[in-house]
């Protein structure tokens, strides 16, 4: 049934229900890390189960206004197949009330587009989260109790007006759930204040955080800089990282991914390292060219997709930005002006140090972000041409906004496309929405995009005279693919496991007209965690497969389990879908791993059946390959296929003469 995009807010607001009583606010609790409720890994064999249709009318490259958030989308999740959790920071929220106090967490349910409310006991301005190996989420850090207009309130442990604590510290723990029971949990904090860290899942389940500063502002200093990772669940005290030490001021929010080597790749500022964090070593790598991506420049981040095709060999793509020096992160002058950069680049530092130059965007761009669509295709949303992150008070503010000409028509990006074509916004629809500062989206197991937030100032601010307000609408945003008939795959699993036997899926006639069991693969996605134009720990692996085609016009896609690697794909929740001729099926949730945290299982990949079509149909339907390129043949030869990469970039560092620590 079509929705309407005018009424369907005005009905959220009167769906807009309290929070059940609040959860223990014990903040010495400790962790015990075991299977949550919703990461109890079943058995291997056990099934997910068959999904069916999308339920909107969406219209095709367009977005829709749906519901209300209840709190601004300052950080978002997809915590189940049904629900996306968001936070907000503390400030003045009249739409939305817990036990009495304004709120800034909600839960967001999917199929009728209302919100629970949810108690968080301390502020979650600027934090940050992920998934752990067991299913359950983390967020940490964040900002000082405050009170209206986000000044410091007089009692960093509750009291009025909005009852919250320090959040400077703070470790958050929620376990999803669909009967609106879980609410999060506040254990104990950290040893170091975190403002603006980073977050990325390690191949055990655990999760290492990182940088930040204490107290906030525009940019970091050295008074307050916070230059350590620590992990979780902890092993000790802070660990410092030069590369944080060196990144000053713009080296908030670092953006950092797990490699298939295991070491991380972190970039932040101009700066550029390899980080092995077993060993606590780092390499310096070249600078980044043309610009700065890490907050407040704020460019559009994400690791290419992982296939069969390349070895699942990683590629991290940097787009947009901006190119301020480091003398220019200040705010005596209008930054709100200066224009965004148009340049993308590229590495792959499993396999050498030097930066590619990719296609450039049609405008510049800051606050955008990427979104993996189960096509293996980026769709680049939200964000600004000129200026940065950031709001304040200076004279030339666009209000309180640090950015400024907001780019409403979103991009798609396709890697498989010659370098010059990659982008393309034929045919796509423009959002009636600025999304500027504190913009979130993440992917839904349908297709479509999720999108809300944006409030580029310092409390609660709406009204006819403010440009960029305070805003609580969310949008979907309906593919190319999405009114296609789906295919509805049987056999999917609900775990997938390193190496190990190969499971098969059934794919009827109708999930093959028009395309071929040839143009079949099968992939995970993990959404991440949005916040501030970045998915901490979002990645795109696709599945080794292999095919059989029947007569009757069904199939079989033989698909592997990931390969015994789990730097590849880090354990925890994700979405498993299946493509036929670029329509995916509606993703399902699955547990990545064992379930549990710590060494995960491995085991040898299997070897896959030959592919095969009947003789009437061989001769039609292409060179034996699934549509993003995945072969036949063992399931996965690159269990670690950049091993060897460690070594190069170890020989190249120290001819260098940049090793350190």
């Amino acid at each position: 049934m079509a929705r309407s995009s005018t009424l369907l807010p005005l009905l959220t607001y009167a769906l807009l229900s309290t929070a059940a009583p609040r959860p223990q606010a014990d903040t010495t609790a400790t962790y015990v890390a075991s299977a949550s409720a919703a990461g109890a890994s079943p058995a291997a064999s056990s099934s997910a189960s068959t999904p069916g249709q999308p339920t909107r009318n969406g219209t095709l490259n367009q977005f829709e206004i749906v519901g209300n958030s209840g709190v601004s989308a300052q950080q978002m999740f997809l915590g189940t197949l049904n629900k996306v959790y968001i936070l907000d920071k503390t400030e003045n929220n009249p739409n939305l009330q817990v036990d009495g106090f304004p709120a800034w967490g909600s839960e967001y349910d999917l199929e009728t587009d209302t919100v629970r409310g949810m108690f968080v006991l301390s502020n979650t301005f600027c934090a940050a989260g992920a998934s752990l190996g067991n299913g359950s989420w983390v967020n940490f850090g964040g900002n000082q109790a405050v009170t209206w207009g986000g000044l410091t309130a007089s009692s960093q442990t509750g009291g009025g007006p909005y009852d919250d604590w320090d959040g400077g510290k703070a470790v958050r723990l929620l376990d999803p759930c669909d009967d609106e029971t879980c609410n999060w949990v506040n254990l104990a904090p950290m040893t170091t204040r975190r403002w603006y860290p980073s977050v990325e899942p390690l191949e055990d389940g655990s999760v290492i955080v990182l940088g930040g500063d204490e107290w906030g502002g525009y940019v970091n200093d050295a008074s307050q800089n916070n230059p350590t990772i620590e992990f979780f669940p902890s092993q000790g005290n802070p660990i410092g990282l030069n590369i944080l030490n060196n990144s000053l001021p713009a080296n908030l929010y670092p953006l950092t991914w797990l490699l298939p080597s295991g070491n991380l790749l972190i970039q932040t500022n101009w700066n550029t390292a390899i980080f092995d964090h077993k060993n606590v070593v780092e390499y310096a790598l070249p600078n980044i060219p043309n610009a700065v991506r890490t907050y407040p420049g704020s460019g559009a981040t994400a690791m290419l997709p992982l296939t069969p095709a390349n070895n699942w060999t990683a590629t991290v793509l940097f787009c947009g930005g901006s190119n301020l020096q480091p003398d220019q992160w200040v705010t005596n002058w209008n930054i709100a002006a200066y224009p965004a950069d148009q340049s993308c680049v590229s590495i792959s530092p499993d396999v050498g140090t030097d930066w590619t130059y990719d296609s450039t965007l049609p405008e510049g761009r800051t606050l955008g972000q990427f979104i993996f669509l189960p096509t293996g295709q980026l769709f680049l949303v939200n964000g600004g041409g000129t200026g940065t992150a950031g709001y304040g008070n200076d004279s030339w503010a666009i209000g309180h906004s640090y950015a400024d000409n907001p780019v409403y028509t979103p991009l798609i990006y396709d890697p498989s496309l010659p370098a010059a074509e990659r982008w393309t916004r034929d045919g796509l629809g423009s959002s009636t929405v600025a999304r500027l500062y504190h913009s979130s989206a993440i992917l839904l197991p349908d297709g479509s995009v999720f999108v809300s937030g944006s409030n580029p100032n310092p409390d609660y601010t709406v009204g006819p005279d403010v440009k960029y307000p305070t805003e609580y609408r969310t949008e979907r945003f309906y593919p190319s693919y999405y009114s296609s008939r789906r295919p509805e795959p049987v056999g999917l699993p609900s775990t997938i496991s390193y190496g190990g036997a190969s499971f098969d899926i059934q794919l009827s006639a109708e999930d093959l007209v028009g395309s071929s069991i040839a143009n079949a693969s099968c992939l995970i996605i993990r959404g991440g965690f949005s916040t501030h134009a970045m998915n901490m720990g979002q990645r795109y692996v696709e599945l080794a497969s292999s095919y059989t085609g029947n007569a009757d016009g069904s199939g079989v896609l033989h698909c592997a389990q990931l390969p015994p690697n789990p730097a590849i794909l880090a354990p925890g929740p994700a979405l498993i879908f299946v493509v036929v001729g670029g329509v995916p099926s509606v993703g399902q949730m699955v547990m990545v791993g064992s379930g549990q945290l710590g060494v995960q299982p491995t085991s040898e990949a299997s070897t896959l059946p030959q592919s095969s079509l009947p003789s009437s149909t061989a001769s039609s339907s292409g060179n034996g390959t699934s549509s993003t390129g995945s072969t036949t043949g063992t399931a996965a030869s690159a269990a670690l296929p950049i091993a060897w990469s460690s070594l190069l970039v170890g020989v190249a560092v120290l001819l260098s003469g940049m090793l350190v620590l």
